[in-house]
């Protein structure tokens, strides 16, 4: 988000390599994330991930709130990019890590839930859901929202996250949260960076 409005896809590939522990790809995993990383940017992905830098790379993760459709075209090249050569055991994996917009976000609930388009991520590659709750009315909207995309036909693993950008607020609820999906027979997804480095920009 921050590099794309300004510069070629040649120097994105550039600066990317450049932050690698080897400078180029090992065992690196890319996230993309945004913003809303599926709105507007799709026809750009296969530019970048073409170039010759980033031919390294392995495994993709796109965090989506799971409301915009894939093109076509980007859907056509993310299953293109997964399938090895003939013989070849796969290597290249996408995962959709779906954060579905709850009430408290103030979103409208008709345009925040969009089971139908979620599930058609899992015809691309991993996908799972993750709900971010502060409440135990929030996991109780969260069980009931995960048991509508269930409904049409999603299939992968639901995490509850703990809300908290700050240890403060972060440390307030974890433990809440994890009780509350082991309870309901859910993942839980931790926010390991608030813990380890207070949530610091670059770690």
């Amino acid at each position: 988000k921050d590099l794309s409005p300004m510069l070629t896809s040649d120097a994105i590939a550039e600066r990317i390599c450049e932050i690698l522990p080897f400078n180029e790809w090992k065992d690196e995993h890319l996230v993309i994330t945004g913003g809303e990383p599926l709105l507007g940017w799709q026809r750009a992905y296969p530019d970048l991930l073409r170039h010759p830098k980033m031919r390294g790379l392995k495994e993709i993760t796109f965090e989506t709130n799971g409301t915009q459709e894939l093109q076509k075209s980007f859907r056509d090249f993310l299953i293109a990019w997964q399938q090895p050569p003939l013989g070849s055991p796969k290597t290249n994996e996408v995962t959709f890590s779906v954060s579905a917009k709850l009430s408290c976000s103030g979103e409208a609930r008709h345009e925040a839930i969009r089971p139908d388009i979620v599930c058609s991520y899992e015809e691309v590659g991993y996908t799972y859901l993750k709900f971010v709750v502060a409440t135990e009315e929030d996991a109780e909207e969260a069980i009931e929202t995960a048991d509508i995309y269930r409904a049409e036909g999603f299939t992968g693993p639901v995490y509850l996250m703990p809300v908290g950008g700050v240890e403060s607020v972060y440390a307030l609820n974890n433990r809440r949260v994890a009780e509350l999906a082991m309870k309901n027979g859910l993942r839980y997804s931790d926010r390991l960076q608030v813990p380890l480095f207070k949530n610091e920009w670059g770690t």
